[in-house]
């Protein structure tokens, strides 16, 4: 019993610190900032890389051709080598509902080093360059939009002054397996990147949402988005790291009138979302990854056994501090999931669920090792470090 005292009680400490001073990741009211109307709306484009979204495009792209934005807007759809019908599938969309223009266009295969959706965006860029934009939107195929999207991401970047504004669009809960992984998601990926750190100028932390991410065209170009991010696979994070890096002024949230449409109802399509990424979010690193699962194992899991243990064997000193620590750990899992909407009932099984994350994690590592790791629609990508760099 000694030994899992201490081990709960540096469980408890970690907690401690975590609910104090990691950036009061566990709260979910950083939201897009106040802001005032421009009095020139400048130019945006819209870039939407897709590959095989014909499923979720007609729930989506309205939303976006649909935008009241006051200034001069148009909408720019990459096909990249869809087999589903993508491409013809927006164009009738866009017959079909009207609004902003929209054009369909293709980059072909991507070469090698440059991961699909980047070298779509790629792609898209340039087209949307020869139209002058101030900003671009760069959002994704199932991503559906409020009718003021646009003009509030605008508005917030211009009266904030920043180089990126990038909101986490509310992801489908509907199954149970999505209410018992997605709100998780969303806290650990909080957990590891504090939105408020995030937008604070000088600190090192810097993410974005990928499926809405409004930048700035010249720190774009300052930053060589998105060439000089082309292999990555977590690209959202990278981008943001770039723009950051570059001197920008950067912004993520969650969003209050933005929706993901893509389902994940069974906990394979959960657990392929998580493990095609979660190594290379650990650098292929098996250093990373033994540190990574004895934290998860010490923070997540040791509360629940140490109470159950301490509890069984009449321990009461292990008793409290496994279920102070489990206190502590359901409380500030309690903000997300009301932004979820979800019963707070599901708080005490943040256990069950990190340790699914942890075996998601080592899952990827296993698929990476054996070659088919960051696979995503027909195309597997390769560690950047063993793609031959073409300048």
């Amino acid at each position: 019993m000694g030994t899992l005292m201490w081990t709960a009680a540096g469980s408890l400490a970690a907690w401690l610190w975590l609910l104090l001073g990691q950036g009061f990741f566990w709260r979910t009211d950083v939201r897009l900032p106040s802001s005032r109307d421009p009095e020139v709306w400048p130019p945006v484009c819209v870039v939407v890389p897709a590959r095989d979204e014909a499923a979720v495009l007609a729930a989506s792209l309205p939303s976006l051709l649909a935008q009241d934005y006051p200034g001069r807007a148009e909408v720019f759809l990459v096909d990249d080598g869809s087999t589903d019908g993508t491409g013809p599938l927006a164009r009738e969309l866009a017959e079909r509902h009207g609004g902003l223009p929209l054009t369909v266009a293709s980059p072909g295969e991507p070469p090698v080093g440059w991961t699909g959706k980047l070298w779509a965006v790629r792609h898209g860029i340039g087209l949307a360059r020869a139209r002058g934009p101030e900003y671009l939107l760069l959002t994704d195929a199932d991503i559906a939009h409020a009718p003021d999207s646009l003009r509030r991401l605008v508005a917030a970047a211009r009266t904030g002054g920043f180089d990126l504004v990038s909101q986490m669009a509310r992801l489908r809960v509907a199954s149970g397996w999505e209410r018992l992984v997605v709100p998780a998601f969303v806290y650990f990926f909080a957990q590891l990147y504090p939105f408020r750190r995030v937008g604070r100028r000088g600190a090192r932390t810097a993410a974005a949402a990928g499926g809405c991410v409004l930048l700035r065209a010249e720190a774009a170009e300052r930053a060589r988005i998105p060439d000089a991010i082309r292999h990555a696979v977590i690209d959202d994070v990278a981008l943001a790291r770039a723009v950051k890096g570059g001197g920008g002024h950067i912004w993520l949230g969650l969003a209050d009138r933005m929706d993901s449409v893509r389902p994940y109802p069974r906990l394979h399509d959960l657990w392929g979302m998580v493990a095609r990424s979660a190594y290379a979010q650990l650098r292929h690193s098996p250093l990373l990854l033994a540190g990574t699962v004895a934290g998860l194992v010490l923070v997540y899991l040791v509360p629940p056994v140490a109470l159950v243990v301490g509890v069984a064997g009449g321990d009461g000193v292990v008793a409290v501090l496994g279920a102070a620590a489990w206190l502590v750990m359901a409380g500030t899992y309690l903000p997300m999931l009301r932004y979820y909407r979800q019963p707070p009932w599901l708080a005490p099984l943040l256990p069950f669920t990190a340790a699914l994350y942890l075996l998601m994690t080592v899952d990827s590592a296993v698929r990476h090792h054996q070659g088919r790791g960051a696979a995503w629609k027909g195309r597997t990508y390769a560690r950047p470090d063993t793609v031959a760099d073409e300048g």
